[in-house]
């Protein structure tokens, strides 16, 4: 290896590195697809169960205040972090603390949505998406979120 080229060697290198980012940003947008045909089907299905829509709000950190954000839909954790609107877009409900978000309200963008929910999270708890929105069509009408 002594006598390889440097340059050639470094090109090489970042054309792998390429390829492997490349490999990975097409698997994320696939485990995204799949994921939002579940919020789709999850929001049929909560329909069809009569499971009502409700506002949802967006937390500053762990705990209150909470902000307006003109969003409807349901909250699929009970810390009220996760959320999926009457369109199937999926949302993290957090939000900075602050006197004009108190006032006027958030806007919260919608995410891309993860198979996995909360993986590589801090409290390094997750939950297969599937399995979360099954939980939450079983919970109906009864689902609460803490703090509310």
């Amino acid at each position: 290896m002594g006598d390889a080229d440097p340059t050639e060697w470094a090109r090489r290198r970042s054309e792998a590195a390429r390829v492997q980012a490349d490999r990975l940003a097409r698997r994320r947008e696939l485990e995204s697809e799949r994921a939002r045909e579940l919020l789709l089907s999850f929001v049929g299905e909560a329909r069809r169960r009569g499971i009502e829509p409700g506002p949802l709000l967006a937390r500053a950190g762990d705990g209150p205040p909470t902000y307006r954000t003109g969003l409807e839909g349901w909250y699929l954790t009970r810390d009220g972090a996760v959320a999926v609107d009457v369109e199937g877009r999926y949302y993290l409900l957090a939000s900075p603390r602050g006197l004009r978000a108190r006032l006027l309200g958030v806007t919260v963008l919608p995410s891309d949505p993860p198979l996995q929910v909360g993986a590589g999270g801090r409290d390094g708890e997750s939950i297969a998406l599937d399995a979360l929105l099954t939980l939450r069509l079983e919970a109906g009408n009864a689902w609460k979120v803490a703090g509310t």
